[in-house]
Formats: C-alpha cells, structure tokens, sequence
C-alpha cells in the first residue's frame, strides 16, 4: 500500500454543494418569514425568521468548519 496520497481532480462541484447547503435552506426560511409577515402572519413570520437565523449560526459553524479544515 502506497504512502503517497492520490491527487484529485477539480472539487468546484463539492464547494457549490457545501455551499448550497450552508445558505440555501437558510434563505428559503428567510423568504418564507418575510412572505408571512406580508400577509400579516406575523408570528409565523417571526417563527421562521427565527428558524433562518439558527440554521444560519449552525450551518456556518459546522460547514464553515469543513470548509477551512479544522
């Protein structure tokens, strides 16, 4: 068995998709949130918003994590 690691090719594709994970649910709530307080709903407004910012916080800790290494 070879010491030597393998070179991979190009990882844009695994970035976009750290990405994607880390912001997209995160802005589909916000989204949400500011549709419903349009509507005057504004608990289940406040409910989401409050839900995009703790996915935010965690997802930019976990994945934020991945992406610089530790």
């Amino acid at each position: 068995m070879s010491l030597i690691p393998m070179e991979v090719g190009n990882l844009d594709g695994l970035f976009v998709l750290i990405l994607l994970i880390m912001f997209g649910p995160a802005v589909l709530l916000g989204i949400i949130g500011v549709v419903l307080i349009g509507k005057n709903k504004k608990k289940g407004g406040k409910i989401f918003m409050i839900l995009a910012g703790v996915y935010m916080l965690i997802s930019l800790g976990v994945c934020g994590s991945m992406i610089i290494g530790l």
